[in-house]
């Protein structure tokens, strides 16, 4: 795969057998079957085995260091001319592997942490590499070895420095930390040391080639092809975008052609005589987003790649170790244990330093340490280079060499479990408030809809949480389909990231709304440029909630935007939806482990705080009037009023005068525990509120970003006649579910409260009586639960 003189003979043996044309083919389909099953009986019994790990062992085991060992065994499994089929499969995954890795990947965070992966990928790799050189003189002699010791120095540097970028990105995403600052930072790191180890290859492969071949213009001609298929991906991906726009996904055939012109591309690049593994990631990662064609791709790719292509990809490469040359020679033994050692040893060492120069705590460097030190991708590419480019000529060398790459990541595996697992209150979900959170630092949002109306406001609302465009935001779109009663299908959890999902346009499951909900999201991220993450959810009323709280732990959001069960008709009248969507948002409020927005939608601001290219500002209000769940609505409001479409101004309701429910004379008479608890609570809570608005109004008001106005008020008649006069002077009111403690600013600011989880205020915002024509947002901040108070709102939902 590296060279294209040694390259051609192997295909043609592979593909012009006389006699044997068809059992490397049952041979290889046999192996495959073997090595999934074996894989998924290693992750039934042994439950400390990472599902890639359990691949890659289950490989190792059926391999010729154990199961094919046995000598009818072997006759069946190691046909002739089996691994130039072997070696094809194998490089027809890589291709495809990379790709979805360059479609999956986070650029925004690899920009944004660029200093940080590089640092720690390069001190992990530069020890490795002076380990390699240290101990090449030994093995040379004894494998016996004949060739440069330069050139096995380098092969040995790229072996133990490199991190195998796929399974450091499965590991991560089964061991539930990919979406953390140590999952992003250790894929980010694992790819930039793959590229590393990737260049010192290409080095040591272009020195064995002769100079007159021109490989510097073998390289621009490489680069050349690559860009190449870049810019026609990016008018294809336009072109079949704007075709069938009624379409959920593409055709077949049209995902067949993209995939086309990636192998096209990559068996160009290998035919130069380069490897396509950088190559196929960078296309993947300069592939346009937005629209049915990546969504149709992740989809497909997602789940072809994680249940059928890595299980044999990762058991192809434990299968390919041999530990049979070292059964009679315990020298080799020590080789293959000096190599372990020091490539644990090497990364260890290198990231922790490297760590501590970039500010990262010492758990997070030994766990990237060990997530690093993973291998089975650029290590077997060098190997089969090396092998095929006679660079270093002893069979005992590549043997040895590859079970030091399989057994380390065997080992690697169960340890980096355990110390996730260790370290699960760190790594764990950790909801940080808004209020407390830097109004710069990355947003991440997951919206849910059950239909089509509130999709508009809903991406406005993420267009302008993204401040001045500069602010990080992950943003995800759920799409809460109930699934009917009377079916008998199981509960069904899709979206892009998993590994299930319809891809017919006539699914039971969402119809027509389906189709609306992704153009309205294509449209906005065309104009805007953001990256919306769709989710469908097909669930009863009953649990639907528990798949919100689920999804929203796992992409560790920062707010939980939920939609109101009510809908304005043309003439205005909120109308009540299912009731199963008011529960579902109920239970959300009272389980989520995040903030949680309820968005009350009237439909007028969806266009205008959308479209990217309106000049026109929309108003936007805040209302202040203390307590938990204000700061958080400040929080969330910090964001919105940094967007130059948006023209945001508080209004802090204070009480005219003292309350005299708050007399100290009068309580302390009274003698009431509680009610001195109240008074110090209300107190506490007051300071809190001076010294949060006093922070804003010095930040924003001062600078003239955000208006402030102070509102003093009586009674609840007086806030509900100030909220009368202000009804149709913004396109969006921004409040507080409660948790203001008691204040007679809102006591009786309506006659009844019809929707409890919108709290007093925000009630009467959403009410028919009070005549508004903006949405309403109702913000409530989470507090932490003991697990005591946890059981009581089961049982109450039980009952």
């Amino acid at each position: 795969m590296g060279d294209k003189e040694t390259a051609v003979p192997s295909v043609t043996r592979a593909g012009c057998s006389d006699d044997q044309f068809f059992n490397p083919i049952l041979t290889m389909g046999y192996q495959v079957a073997a090595i999934l099953v074996l894989s998924h009986a290693f992750q039934l019994c042994l439950k400390f085995i990472p599902g890639p790990i359990a691949q890659i062992l289950a490989g190792f085991v059926l391999g010729p260091s154990v199961i094919s060992n046995i000598e009818g065994v072997k006759k069946f499994f190691f046909q002739a001319f089996a691994l130039d089929y072997y070696e094809a499969m194998a490089m027809y995954a890589r291709i495809i592997i990379m790709f979805l890795i360059g479609l999956e990947l986070d650029v925004a965070y690899l920009i944004r942490n660029l200093r940080r992966a590089f640092v720690i990928a390069l001190g992990g790799c530069v020890i490795c590499t002076i380990f390699a050189f240290a101990i090449t003189s030994f093995i040379f002699e004894q494998t016996s070895s004949e060739g440069n010791h330069f050139l096995m120095g380098c092969m040995i540097a790229v072996i133990m420095s490199n991190s195998g970028s796929p399974l450091v990105i499965r590991l991560a995403a089964h061991l539930r930390c990919a979406t953390t600052d140590v999952g992003r930072l250790a894929i980010s790191s694992s790819l930039i040391s793959d590229l590393y180890a990737m260049c010192v290859l290409i080095i040591v492969s272009r020195d064995k080639r002769d100079k007159s071949k021109g490989w510097i213009s073998d390289g621009f001609l490489a680069l050349l092809i690559i860009l190449t298929v870049v810019v026609v991906n990016i008018y294809l991906t336009k072109f079949m975008n704007r075709r069938n726009r009624n379409k959920k996904y593409l055709s077949n055939v049209e995902v067949c052609i993209i995939l086309v012109n990636i192998i096209g591309a990559a068996m160009a690049v290998e035919s130069i005589g380069y490897s396509s593994i950088y190559a196929c990631f960078f296309i993947g990662s300069m592939f346009p987003r937005g629209g049915k064609t990546i969504r149709t791709l992740l989809i497909k790719l997602t789940y072809t790649i994680h249940n059928f292509i890595y299980p044999i990809y990762f058991g192809y490469a434990g299968f390919k170790a041999d530990l049979s040359v070292v059964y009679k020679h315990m020298w080799r033994v020590l080789i293959i244990v000096l190599v372990i050692l020091l490539s644990i040893g090497g990364k260890i060492t290198g990231t922790l330093a490297a760590c501590h120069s970039v500010n990262t705590p010492l758990n997070e460097g030994v766990l990237l340490a060990f997530l690093l030190n993973l291998k089975c991708h650029v290590d077997l590419v060098a190997l089969t280079v090396g092998q095929q480019n006679g660079m270093v000529i002893s069979p005992t060398f590549y043997s040895l060499m590859t079970c030091s790459a399989v057994i380390s990541s065997i080992i690697s595996g169960p340890l980096i479990a355990y110390l996730v697992r260790r370290e699960s209150d760190t790594l764990g979900y950790k909801h940080v408030a808004l209020e407390s959170q830097d109004p710069d630092g990355e947003l991440r949002i997951l919206a849910c809809v059950h239909n089509p109306r509130p999709v508009s406001t809903m991406v406005g609302l993420i267009a302008t949480s993204g401040g001045y465009g500069n602010v990080p935001i992950t943003p995800y779109l759920m799409h809460l389909i109930e699934l009917p009663k009377k079916t008998k299908t199981k509960k069904k959890m899709m979206h892009a990231q998993k590994e299930y999902e319809e891809l017919s346009d006539e699914d039971d499951y969402g119809g027509n709304d389906v189709v609306e909900i992704n153009e309205s999201v294509d449209d906005f991220t065309a104009e805007t440029g953001v990256m919306i993450h769709q989710v469908k959810i097909v669930a009863p009323f009953t649990s639907m909630y528990e798949d919100v709280c689920e999804f929203a732990e796992d992409v560790r959001a920062s707010i939980i935007i939920m939609p109101f069960h009510k809908h304005q008709r043309i003439d205005g009248i909120l109308e009540s939806g299912k009731v199963g969507i008011r529960s579902t948002t109920q239970k959300v409020l009272r389980h989520a482990r995040c903030t949680v927005a309820v968005l009350v939608d009237r439909g007028l601001t969806a266009g205008s705080l959308m479209d990217s290219g309106s000049y026109s500002l929309q108003h936007v209000v805040t209302l202040f009037f203390g307590g938990t769940d204000d700061r958080e609505a400040l929080g969330f409001s910090e964001r919105m009023g940094a967007h130059h479409h948006i023209n945001l101004t508080v209004i802090r309701f204070l009480p005219a005068v003292a309350s005299r429910d708050q007399n100290v004379e009068v309580n302390v008479a009274r003698k009431e525990e509680s009610v001195l608890m109240a008074i110090t609570d209300n107190e506490r809570e007051s300071e809190i509120d001076n010294n949060v608005m006093t922070d804003f109004y010095n930040k924003y008001v001062t600078s003239g970003r955000v208006g402030y106005v102070e509102k003093r008020v009586n009674d609840g008649t007086d806030t509900a006649s100030a909220l009368r006069d202000i009804s149709d002077m913004y396109s969006m009111f921004i409040v507080g579910k409660g948790g203001r403690g008691h204040t007679t600013i809102t006591i009786g600011i309506s006659d009844w409260e019809e929707c409890p989880e919108l709290g007093t205020v925000g009630d009467y915002l959403a009410s028919s009586d009070f005549d508004i024509s903006g949405s309403v947002l109702v913000v409530q901040q989470h507090i932490p639960k003991n697990e005591d108070e946890e059981d009581e709102i089961d049982i109450d939902e039980d009952r």
